[in-house]
């Protein structure tokens, strides 16, 4: 991680996460980590395509929480526009990368040319936060199966990379079995996050790890396979 980067906060969200009547402690950390008031948000919703009702439901809980405006990037679809989502990304305090579809939304990004972008950005000192989908986006790699009825067909794809961790979210309930996979593909002594729901993993410097609301499990690809070692509390 570039020496001047912020801590990156993976929050994991989820079906299985509690959601608080007042603003979300997790974000209201994120942003006195940006040590801006009421900052700018600029959000990234490649993920879920720019869904404008995962957008709404995503920036009311985004103010709720402090942040004085929620401005779409906009890349998919017929308002997609790579100047536009630049504009946008060059005035905010703060990028959010939402929930959604790891493997879309890194094609959306690849596809419109806005990776070296976004990674210029992070060098420059921009804070990112992600949510679900969008915090593995901001992690290192992801896994996919070219045929999804074959296990055996699974392989690993890049993300930003720009916490340099491999992690994945709400994924306690199937026992993480995407994490173990995208480990079992890794080399042997790797070490890979779950982020339980309403849980996140704050990722510091070049690896520095803790948790933050909630546990966060950890798992390591070992010659015998991938075992469960001590959590992150």
């Amino acid at each position: 991680m570039p020496e001047n980067a912020r801590p990156i906060y993976l929050i994991a969200g989820g079906p299985g996460a509690r959601r608080p009547r007042g603003p979300d402690p997790l974000i209201q950390e994120v942003f006195r980590a940006a040590g801006v008031e009421k900052p700018s948000v600029a959000y990234l919703g490649a993920a879920s395509g720019d869904n404008a009702a995962f957008l709404l439901f995503i920036g009311r809980i985004l103010k709720k929480a402090g942040a004085g405006s929620v401005i779409l990037a906009p890349l998919c679809g017929r308002r997609g526009s790579l100047e536009r989502a630049l504009h946008v990304l060059e005035e905010a305090d703060i990028v959010f990368v939402s929930g959604g579809d790891v493997e879309a939304g890194m094609g959306v990004a690849e596809e419109k040319g806005i990776v070296p972008h976004l990674r210029r950005l992070y060098r420059a000192g921009k804070p990112f936060f992600g949510l679900s989908a969008g915090s593995i986006m901001l992690a290192r790699q992801w896994v996919r199966w070219t045929n999804p009825h074959d296990e055996s067909s699974a392989q690993l794809f890049p993300c930003l990379g720009f916490a340099p961790v491999l992690c994945d979210a709400h994924g306690e309930e199937d026992e993480w079995s995407e994490l173990k996979a995208l480990l079992a593909l890794a080399p042997v002594g790797t070490t890979g996050y779950g982020i339980v729901s309403g849980s996140a993993l704050v990722v510091k410097g070049r690896g520095e790890v803790s948790a933050l609301g909630g546990e966060v499990h950890v798992f390591r690809r070992r010659k015998g396979g991938v075992a469960r070692v001590e959590d992150l509390k």
